[in-house]
């Protein structure tokens, strides 16, 4: 099998056959019960979460979601949340801190929304708030990047004990052609800029950006979903084990730190 370039990598983390956050939800977690809103304007259905419990313990579990087909995507605005799905996943996050649940966020999305409404509704304090609130969350967060991981609307949400990547994702300041945009005015250019901008997990896993990838090949062979499930399944518990070992002032620390670094 040829080794996927960056640019092969953009395309399968962008592809609409990717496993979802939801599907994760369902798959990867029991009893999962959706909660909605940000108690402050509305719903953002961008952004989901809930509670739900792995190896018989609860969680709180938050994604960025997107379609799989167009009028998915329209209804889940590309997976490109406002505000109010920032502070819905905040929400959330705080109400975890409160009864002592670990926090996992799935993240797939290409960036926060831009539009006029959302900087309206103050789309950069929105994601400033929940960097600045997740750096003291008093409760482990292990975040994974499933698909694309895009600027601070991917941030947002990544600011984890512990940052995993699907092998076939991407994580980046900003999209290749937005690169290739800046660096040579042509976004045509964006595979070019794919394979400099070193978005890819192998990549970041090298550079510390990120503490683990979570296979998806095998050799020559592309595992099946179930499979992906239940590695994913497994390190999960696994890490959780250890981090709720350490104490809410070593976790904000380690937490620290990792950021810190860069």
């Amino acid at each position: 099998m040829t080794e996927k370039t960056a640019n092969d990598i953009v395309q399968l983390a962008r592809s609409q056959k990717r496993f979802t956050s939801l599907e994760y939800f369902y798959t990867i977690f029991d009893d999962f019960i959706e909660f909605h809103g940000d108690r402050n304007f509305r719903d953002d259905s961008a952004v989901v979460g809930g509670i739900a419990s792995l190896d018989g313990r609860p969680v709180t579990v938050i994604g960025i979601q997107k379609g799989r087909n167009l009028n998915e995507n329209l209804n889940r605005n590309f997976g490109q949340p406002h505000p109010e799905g920032y502070r819905k996943a905040l929400r959330l996050m705080k109400q975890a801190e409160k009864f002592n649940r670990p926090v996992i966020t799935f993240i797939n999305t290409a960036g926060a929304y831009s539009g006029v409404g959302a900087e309206e509704r103050g789309q950069g304090e929105a994601i400033a708030h929940n960097l600045v609130e997740m750096s003291g969350l008093t409760v482990p967060i292990i975040s994974i990047i499933i698909g694309e991981g895009g600027s601070g609307g991917a941030l947002a949400l990544a600011v984890g004990n512990q940052v995993w990547m699907m092998e076939h994702s991407m994580y980046a300041i900003l999209s290749p052609e937005g690169f290739a945009s800046i660096l040579w005015k042509d976004s045509s250019r964006a595979h070019e800029a794919a394979d400099l901008m070193k978005i890819t997990a192998p990549e970041l896993l090298e550079m510390g950006v990120i503490d683990k990838i979570i296979p998806e090949t095998s050799g020559e062979k592309t595992l099946e979903q179930a499979e992906i499930n239940h590695i994913l399944h497994k390190k999960l518990i696994k890490e959780l084990h250890g981090l709720s070992k350490m104490t809410s002032e070593e976790l904000i620390n380690q937490r620290y730190e990792r950021f810190r670094k860069f």
